[in-house]
């Protein structure tokens, strides 16, 4: 089964040519930045299929006639070839958005030979385009969309509320730079969903090392996941973790546990560490001076160097921040070194756990031009 790269053509491989949008004259034409590079780039490294699929509103008709189309769009398309870009079908729609077409994106009516054919593995295939129309095509397709939204403000509350829901079904990543969507292809997302169940606690983890710094916490104690909260806000990562514990005992399972089910998920996302820097290090807050050094490197060890005067901050207790970072060590196999100073007890575990996201952002940075293994062992 085949992967496929369904791409819009206008706003993705060449620029959008605002007030009317028709593409109809050579000197409106300009390619999307850094888009032959890369597309290049997946077209020889990557096993996708590539299918164009474009709107082209009237095409046919007085407003826009074919003989100022076609010698435009014959140019893009020997300019793609030129660069080994060859697309093996291009489906153009040429109806108006008042007609409804089943054939016009977001409809799928151009498309139905990919979908149920057991040649083309549509749940790992992704549409590429600028508009909320291609992400809604995408999920109508069962895929998956890489959204160029130059749009920050999409038109109303409306739209921006179905954006919002599209960014939490749909859309794999966001972005308008063609070197991070051949990162993105070519590397994958590191995305892991983990369950830790014992008779103490039941701890749901989904993590996406990947992401764009999302949170989802619950654990019932509302300091951890402000704490939480914070790895994956400034580690850029999108977080998702539950956790059931038994806190009519006390706090010490729910914080141990989840330390050790947020780790378990990091080793599993981390199985393959070729390309990536494996260390990292931050030094940031306030008055209080946090450092936390980090090391990928297969083996647990913490070194822990910060002392607390209050017993608890919230409802978490001060002891317990080392039995984190200790549980989450041990079953992430890294090192971690943590030293803090300050004054504000609040400031200084916040420090830290800012610090400790920021390393792990520099660590499992990944380099899609690289395949060295960041280890003289020969393994990690």
């Amino acid at each position: 089964m085949k992967p496929i790269l369904f791409i819009d053509r206008d706003g993705t491989l060449i620029n959008e040519a605002p007030p009317t949008y028709q593409l109809d004259s050579f000197d409106k034409l300009t390619f999307y930045p850094k888009m032959f590079e890369f597309m290049g780039r997946i077209a020889r490294e990557l096993d996708y299929e590539l299918v164009m699929v474009t709107n082209q509103d009237g095409l046919g008709t007085p407003v826009f006639p074919e003989d100022t189309f076609w010698p435009l769009h014959n140019f893009v398309m020997k300019s793609l070839e030129g660069e080994g870009i060859h697309f093996s079908k291009v489906h153009i729609d040429k109806t108006f958005p008042a007609d409804n077409a089943p054939t016009r994106k977001p409809g799928t009516g151009m498309l139905t030979e990919y979908l149920n054919n057991p040649a083309y593995d549509i749940a790992n295939s992704f549409v590429i385009g600028d508009r909320i129309t291609d992400v809604q095509l995408a999920k109508n397709l069962g895929c998956k969309a890489i959204w160029l939204n130059e749009d920050a403000n999409l038109g109303g509350a409306e739209i921006n509320d179905k954006a919002e829901d599209l960014r939490k079904t749909t859309v794999a990543l966001e972005s308008t730079d063609w070197s991070k969507i051949y990162e993105f292809l070519k590397l994958g997302q590191r995305v892991v969903t983990h369950d830790r169940n014992t008779s103490e606690t039941k701890i749901h983890v989904e993590v996406n090392l990947d992401g764009s710094g999302k949170a989802n916490i619950a654990t019932g104690l509302g300091f951890f996941d402000h704490m939480l909260d914070q790895i994956a806000r400034h580690g850029k990562m999108d977080l998702n973790i539950v956790t059931k514990g038994d806190l009519h005992i006390d706090e010490h399972h729910t914080i141990e546990d989840t330390g050790i089910a947020l780790g378990e998920a990091f080793a599993q996302a981390l199985t393959d560490k070729r390309g990536m820097e494996r260390y990292g290090f931050a030094l940031p807050m306030d008055e209080a001076e946090a450092k936390v050094l980090i090391d990928f490197g297969g083996r647990n060890w913490l070194v822990w160097n910060a002392e607390f005067k209050r017993e608890k901050i919230g409802e978490m207790p001060t002891e317990m921040f080392f039995h984190f970072f200790k549980s989450f060590s041990d079953a992430a196999k890294c090192n971690l070194n943590i030293e803090c100073k300050g004054y504000n007890e609040h400031h200084k575990i916040e420090a830290i756990f800012k610090a400790f996201a920021k390393a792990i952002k520099m660590a499992i940075k990944r380099d899609p031009l690289s395949n060295y293994l960041p280890s003289t062992k020969g393994v990690l």
